[in-house]
């Protein structure tokens, strides 16, 4: 079953209504109902790309009770029902969303071991003709809902003493890339978010990775209304992503790139920022 929520329209404010409020209200859990080799992951943009791979490698391991989120409830179900998992419809950008789905997650599954944030989107093209509005969509769902979400995530890992969190950023917040400004930037903002959090959260068992994707296989491309033309790097499968979270989980990685050799780019415009300028104004 999809449980989904959205904003009434009769209503003056911004509100948040779940249809099935009973199952989203929280319920206390009967003592010791939760088998303690079973750990609970939630994964946002589930119903697609990236998340519905990652979604679909953790469903098929013993040991994860899956909540999965997504915008596109018929989408949803079918990567729920491909991995058994609870799935709860949901626009995180919605005022009151993330905690609609916090609340929603803790009374049907426990707490919160896992958070992998694969929730984005994008817009290419030259800025001075991207509308305002797409600007405030990007940074809206890409860093606002998921730094919202991981601040209601982030006390019951820490209380517990365990956790993590998976931060899917991409290359273009690493290296920068023509025609994605506010992309890259969004994404850099997310870069900058999983080291500082790291930081924070040393010696409180709670770990942060961040994952960089290339340029990934998915239907990114097309609802950002421009198709990938670039020759290199080429598109990578999600399912790669969704290996390289698994690894990054089982060993508590800080940051993994896929595939490995786009550690190379970023080492050289650390290194060489100049160079690697001419470099990219010259062949994009």
């Amino acid at each position: 079953m999809v449980h989904a929520f959205s904003r009434p329209r009769s209503v003056a404010g911004p509100q948040v209504v779940a249809p099935d409020a009973a199952d989203a209200r929280p319920r206390r859990r009967p003592a010791g109902s939760r088998d303690p080799r079973t750990r609970t992951a939630l994964v946002t943009g589930a119903s697609s790309g990236i998340g519905a791979a990652v979604a679909r490698r953790l469903g098929g391991e013993d040991g994860w009770r899956l909540v999965l989120t997504g915008r596109d409830p018929v989408r949803l179900r079918q990567v729920a029902d491909d991995t058994s998992a609870t799935a709860f419809a949901a626009d995180l950008t919605l005022p009151g969303a993330d905690r609609q789905l916090t609340d929603f997650t803790t009374a049907t599954s426990g707490p919160v071991d896992l958070l992998v944030a694969g929730a984005g989107a994008g817009w290419a093209g030259e800025f001075l003709d991207m509308p305002p509005h797409r600007i405030d969509e990007v940074f809206d769902i890409n860093v606002l809902a998921t730094l919202r979400l991981v601040r209601l995530l982030l006390p019951g890992m820490v209380a517990a003493g365990s956790g993590r969190v998976v931060l899917i950023g991409s290359l273009a917040g690493s290296v920068a890339v023509r025609d994605e400004a506010v992309y890259s930037a969004a994404k850099a903002a997310i870069g900058a978010f999983a080291d500082s959090l790291r930081y924070e959260l040393r010696g409180t068992g709670v770990g942060v990775t961040h994952v960089v994707p290339g340029v990934v296989d998915t239907p990114f491309f097309e609802r950002r209304g421009t198709p990938y033309r670039r020759s290199r790097p080429r598109p990578v499968p999600p399912e790669q992503v969704a290996d390289a979270v698994r690894s990054a989980v089982l060993r508590g990685r800080d940051e993994v790139y896929v595939p490995s050799w786009l550690r190379l780019p970023c080492r050289v415009r650390g290194a060489a920022p100049g160079l690697y300028r001419r470099l990219a104004a010259r062949f994009g």
